[in-house]
């Protein structure tokens, strides 16, 4: 599944982010793009085992991972590229639908599905959906509260980022209130650097996927 040479660059990334180290190492860079875009094949493929729905779309290559490099806009701090990597399994477009994921970051590898940085757009369009139907017996209080969710995901939905108020035209009182601050979110389970190197680990994200699928099924 992962190389053991991306982990080594992404490692190597992290100690060494700035152009002229990337530039030296181009051959490691795109090595490295080729594993992501393998393991998102991979992923679209046994996709018939968690969610139809990204089965029929098939993979869409240049939606399949995160870029390394960081616009302006998106930088934490001062580094120029990001020294992880989120692979993708959609339905839709990674920015605009939430789906599911792979984060790749030696040492904090993960798994889950989320909209971690959805367009203004597609932002609105979560909100909106956490307050429509709030007595429809199948809302995100009960998913959450599932059995094999809450095994899943004991932490429920994370963001990475959240608001200290509820935006504007949203009532602070709404059940959904919580969600509502949050700006993009998901579940996530923590996967071992070590399983990730076996090919085997796929049985183990179709299972986490599986258990994510109602969630993504409820914002699509």
């Amino acid at each position: 599944m992962v190389e053991p040479e991306t982990f080594t660059f992404l490692a190597d990334l992290a100690m060494n982010n700035r152009k002229a180290w990337m530039d030296q190492h181009r051959g490691a860079r795109d090595d490295a793009m080729r594993n992501f875009t393998g393991i998102a094949m991979t992923l679209h493929d046994y996709a018939d085992r968690y969610d139809p729905f990204v089965a029929e779309a098939g993979i869409k290559p240049r939606q399949s991972y995160t870029k390394f490099f960081q616009e302006p806009r998106d930088r934490i701090g001062r580094d120029l590229y990001r020294a992880d990597v989120d692979v993708f399994a959609n339905a839709g477009h990674p920015s605009e639908d939430l789906g599911y994921y792979l984060h790749i970051e030696p040492e904090n590898c993960y798994a889950g599905a989320a909209l971690f940085h959805p367009s203004k757009e597609a932002l609105a369009r979560l909100r909106q959906r956490l307050v429509d139907d709030p007595d429809d017996p199948d809302d995100l209080k009960d998913l959450l509260t599932d059995a094999d969710f809450k095994d899943t995901f004991p932490d429920g939905l994370v963001s990475r980022k959240t608001l200290s108020t509820v935006p504007d035209g949203y009532d602070s009182s709404d059940p959904a209130a919580p969600y509502l601050k949050m700006v993009g979110f998901g579940c996530r389970k923590d996967v071992p650097d070590a399983l990730l190197l076996d090919d085997d680990v796929i049985d183990l994200l179709v299972e986490i996927f599986r258990a994510a699928s109602p969630l993504v099924r409820y914002f699509d």
